[in-house]
């Protein structure tokens, strides 16, 4: 071979190292460049929306009695919960009884002999980033509570029936809440024992249904801190979580008054006026 042949050859050795060796220090900065940026992002934002759709069972509270034309329309109604949502009801929904759930906790859903209201809302999770953000734990914050305003409720008991996918509490929340409400192993254990809510990495949205119930004749506002972990920060950190003008979310949750001015019952049972009838048997314990 000649030298200029020679000289060709390690000519274009030496090109294509040169390249081989920049392509490691120019990938580095392009996935260190990657990570500053995706570090700068928020690690995700929450938006929380009350349950839209009809609950299987489920009771109505208002802030005034019913006149007797009102009361009328609603007997004869089809649609009991869209006309008394038109004269500004607000629906809860009979908590379902956990009975897979341990002993402990069915004991306790059920030591009042009443049954439980659940406020139920959807908590969506959003992110951006480009690697996962896990939100593995949370907690009630800033609670306060003070007397149900409502003078009127309407309920159609349930007659039994599975539990929803999602989560519950109490306020305040009782050891280990929230707890796993879906009817498979595991109900009624601590829903972030081993679950977790995972969003970024490709997946934009995450979420869960919550049921949190209020302490009877209460309305409660409350604030949540979720602790999250990232490849920024693996050992997790806790955050207050804001509402969309960057203040601390305050989530409102109610549950029938103690003592209404009108209650009614309806459903597989005729219309029936607990307020009239206090030792009515229909009555005891649904409202």
């Amino acid at each position: 071979m000649s030298v200029a042949a020679v000289s060709g050859v390690l000519g274009a050795l030496g090109g294509a190292l040169l390249a081989y060796v920049m392509i490691g220090p120019s990938t580095t900065r392009e996935n260190e460049s990657n990570k500053a940026y995706d570090a700068a992002q928020p690690p995700f934002t929450v938006s929380v929306q009350p349950e839209q759709s009809e609950p299987r069972e489920w009771a109505m509270v208002l802030d005034r009695t019913l006149t007797d034309d009102e009361v009328r329309r609603m007997k004869s109604s089809p649609d009991v919960f869209s006309y008394l949502k038109s004269l500004g009801g607000r629906p809860l929904a009979y908590a379902p009884l956990l009975e897979h759930a341990p002993q402990r906790y069915i004991e306790e859903q059920t030591s009042s002999g009443r049954m439980e209201f659940t406020d139920t809302f959807k908590m969506t999770v959003m992110s951006t980033r480009q690697y996962a953000v896990t939100i593995d734990d949370w907690k009630v914050t800033d609670l306060t509570c003070r007397e149900s305003t409502a003078q009127a409720v309407i309920g159609q008991p349930p007659q039994g029936g599975a539990a929803y996918e999602g989560i519950r509490l109490h306020l305040p929340p009782r050891a280990d809440e929230p707890v796993l409400t879906d009817d498979t192993e595991g109900q009624g254990e601590p829903y972030f024992g081993n679950r977790f809510v995972e969003v970024g990495n490709g997946q934009s949205s995450g979420g869960l249904r919550a049921e949190v119930i209020a302490p009877p004749g209460q309305t409660c506002e409350w604030g949540v801190q979720v602790r999250y972990k990232d490849t920024h920060r693996p050992e997790g950190r806790w955050i207050q979580l804001k509402d969309d003008k960057g203040e601390p979310l305050r989530i409102r949750t109610e549950s029938v008054p103690e003592s209404p001015r009108q209650s009614w019952i309806f459903g597989a049972m005729p219309w029936t006026s607990c307020h009239d009838k206090l030792e009515e048997e229909h009555c005891y314990g649904l409202l």
